[in-house]
């Protein structure tokens, strides 16, 4: 570690025997240890220079994907707590639905996923804040990949149904669905538009405390609004 901070301080590449003195450890040493870093790509060596590798860039780049997911889980979390309702974070991304990260606590369990989420969409209220936010080209691609399917009694019928709903949602409205996934349980999903990448913040609660599920997703859409930078930042985990 002490040699990669010590090349890391000579932009233009350093010596080997710089790179001991620096370091304090043995010439034989260094060059052994320069060797078995060379080798596994966390440096390279041009014309007698130690320089940063790919690999020292993967990890630099593996750093900031791991803080941008902190940020997105401790978000979640709060508003987890603040709202007390389980709260979801979910791309289209590669022409599939993904869900990112989920935040639930015994007091706030998530929805159970019975079925494949990501091929299901159609049923539950990300997959259709999702899918609102494409071009009609897209959605219907989507729709060949994973056809519309009754899940439930309450399931859209068809995907005629289904895109039709979704040429009438507006642009970042909030998505309701009421038992289409699951039976017992209701939902909601506030879209993100973050340049060309679809994504959803979502909640849901018991078919039993339907009443609470607009007004919360208010509040969070409200939220959203003020964390929007820091989620945009992180829209790419």
């Amino acid at each position: 570690m002490r040699l990669l901070e010590s090349v890391a301080e000579h932009p233009y590449g350093a010596p080997a025997k710089l790179l001991a003195r620096q370091t304090g450890l043995a010439l034989p040493t260094t060059y052994h240890l320069l060797r078995t870093l060379v080798h596994e790509g966390y440096l390279r060596r041009e014309k007698g220079l130690f320089f940063l590798g790919a690999a020292v860039e993967r990890l630099s780049s593996s750093g900031a994907q791991q803080k941008r997911r902190s940020v997105v889980a401790d978000t979640l979390a709060h508003w987890r707590d603040s709202l007390g309702v389980p709260v979801y974070y979910a791309l289209y991304r590669d022409g599939e639905i993904e869900v990112v990260c989920v935040s639930e606590s015994p007091e706030a369990p998530a929805v159970e996923e019975w079925a494949v989420f990501r091929e299901t969409g159609h049923a539950h209220a990300i997959g259709q804040c999702l899918l609102a936010q494409l071009d009609e080209d897209a959605r219907r691609d989507h729709l060949v990949r994973h056809p519309v399917r009754a899940l439930t009694p309450y399931t859209v019928r068809d995907g005629g149904a289904l895109l039709r709903r979704l040429t009438r949602t507006r642009p970042m409205q909030t998505v309701v669905e009421r038992q289409e996934y699951a039976l017992g349980t209701v939902c909601a999903a506030v879209p993100i538009t973050a340049g060309t990448t679809a994504a959803a913040i979502a909640i849901s609660v018991p078919v039993r405390h339907a009443d609470r599920l607009l007004p919360t997703a208010h509040r969070l859409q409200a939220e959203i609004g003020r964390h929007l930078g820091s989620l945009s930042l992180s829209i790419s985990i």
